[in-house]
C-alpha cells in the first residue's frame, strides 16, 4: 500500500495544522468566522451538538453548501465531527468562540464589555 507523501498529509490535515502542531492559527479561525451563514452555525453548535440536516434547517441553505461551510470550520480548528450511526454530528472544538462572538455582539450594540483570559 502506497504511503501518503507530506504534502497530502499536510493539506488534508488543514492550514492551521499543517505543521503537525496542534496550535490553531489565528488567521484561520478569523478567516472562517468571516461569513454571516458560519458565525450562525458556531452559534448554533454553541448550544448543541447537530448534524448537516438540522444545521441545513437553520440556515435555509443547500445541504452542499452547509457542509462546505463545515469544512471551512472544521480547517480552521473551530468545529470537530463524530460519526454516529450513519450521521456525522458536528461540535464545537473552540468552544471560546462562542464568547467571542457574543462580546462582539454586545459591544457592535452598544454594551460595555470586559477583557477576560480566553476559556476560562
Amino acid at each position: 500500500m502506497a504511503r501518503k507523501s507530506s504534502a497530502t498529509t499536510a493539506r488534508a490535515a488543514g492550514p492551521s495544522r499543517a505543521r503537525g502542531a496542534n496550535l490553531l492559527d489565528p488567521v484561520q479561525v478569523f478567516r472562517a468566522l468571516g461569513h454571516a451563514s458560519r458565525l450562525r452555525l458556531v452559534e448554533a453548535l454553541g448550544n448543541r451538538d447537530a448534524c448537516v440536516d438540522e444545521m441545513r434547517e437553520l440556515l435555509g441553505c443547500s445541504w452542499s453548501t452547509v457542509s462546505q461551510h463545515l469544512a471551512v470550520l472544521r480547517r480552521a480548528g473551530i468545529v470537530a465531527c463524530e460519526r454516529q450511526g450513519n450521521r456525522v454530528v458536528h461540535r464545537l472544538a473552540l468552544p471560546c468562540v462562542t464568547a467571542f462572538t457574543s462580546c462582539l455582539s454586545a459591544a457592535a450594540s452598544g454594551q460595555q464589555v470586559e477583557v477576560r483570559t480566553c476559556c476560562t
